[in-house]
């Protein structure tokens, strides 16, 4: 008689946002075992709601590893004094904040790294960029994020990619400002829910197909993609974020803009030829996120039993 196999053991998946956290347990998309919402405050109260929350998963269920995608910028350098902190961020009382030390108090391995880039690692895994080598994950929401994924691994160097706030072409004619408090009109000044509120005067869910703001939009998420296959040379674009998932009509056109801007040079023919496959929604949707830090955790677990 064949013995049965044995579950694999669990891991914790935080993904740490700007105004909410969602943490899961489990050890992949098919089996989630708990989850939870906590938003998110000042980091002492963040963190204690989150390790509350941890306690009451290890007491009923036991974890091996823990997996932290977060808000940032970071500091990810592990030569780096302030290795595991927030760093340079607008939100009040984060900036210095260790997030990692904090946590490596449960003595289990911890898997950490910025929310997109979880997000990513998680479609290379179970989604939409499985297969592929490199390829670029793009979050729209209240700012702009991008996973520049290279051979298989995160973009990394003195810091980590923040291609949302490269600076880019304004639109002909255009007088807006842009809405980054960093650098005005780069492309998260630009493009982002904020941004869009800022030049519309209102919300992106309430604005029409039609709304002069979405040229705006287009234009620059399109600059953005234009740089992206020109420096990291992805295989495939996934658009996700609040935003960019919440409004399928700009898919189409983002691919021709795209293909517009590239005005046939480089490989702008081999993607003209596949441009339905190029620019997508992710595969897993909204749950990218949470599972990005579920991934981290598996690979956390992986390179600490090496």
């Amino acid at each position: 008689m064949t013995a049965p196999a044995r579950a694999a053991p669990l891991k914790v998946g935080i993904e740490l946002g700007g105004t909410k956290c969602l943490m899961i347990l489990g050890t992949g998309p098919d089996d989630i075992r708990a989850q939870a919402r906590i938003e998110t405050a000042g980091p002492h109260p963040t963190l204690d709601a989150i390790d509350d929350l941890l306690r009451q998963w290890r007491d009923r269920h036991g974890f091996e590893a823990v997996g932290v995608a977060s808000f940032g910028p970071l500091d990810l350098d592990p030569r780096s004094p302030t290795h595991g902190c927030v760093v340079s961020t607008p939100k009040p009382g984060w900036s210095g904040f260790d997030i990692l030390r904090r946590l490596r108090c449960w003595a289990v391995p911890v898997g950490f790294d910025t929310d997109v880039n979880g997000a990513a690692l998680a479609e290379a895994r179970w989604g939409a960029a499985r297969g592929l080598g490199s390829f670029a994950y793009v979050t729209v929401g209240t700012g702009i994020g991008v996973g520049s994924i290279v051979d298989g691994r995160p973009v990394r160097g003195l810091g980590h990619s923040e291609a949302g706030h490269l600076r880019i072409p304004r639109p002909p004619g255009s007088s807006f400002a842009g809405a980054c408090p960093f650098h005005g009109d780069c492309v998260e000044g630009l493009a982002s829910g904020p941004a869009v509120l800022a030049h519309a005067g209102l919300p992106a869910e309430q604005l029409s197909r039609t709304d002069p703001a979405w040229d705006t939009v287009v234009g620059a998420l399109a600059a953005l993609f234009h740089n992206l296959v020109l420096t990291t040379a992805p295989e495939r674009i996934l658009l996700g974020g609040g935003l960019g998932m919440g409004r399928p009509h700009l898919l189409p056109r983002l691919r021709s803009t795209l293909l517009e801007s590239l005005n046939g040079y480089g490989v702008a023919d081999r993607i003209a030829a596949g441009i339905d496959d190029f620019i997508v929604p992710p595969g897993l949707g909204h749950r990218a996120g949470p599972l990005g830090a579920l991934a981290l955790a598996i690979d956390a677990r992986d390179a600490a039993s090496r």
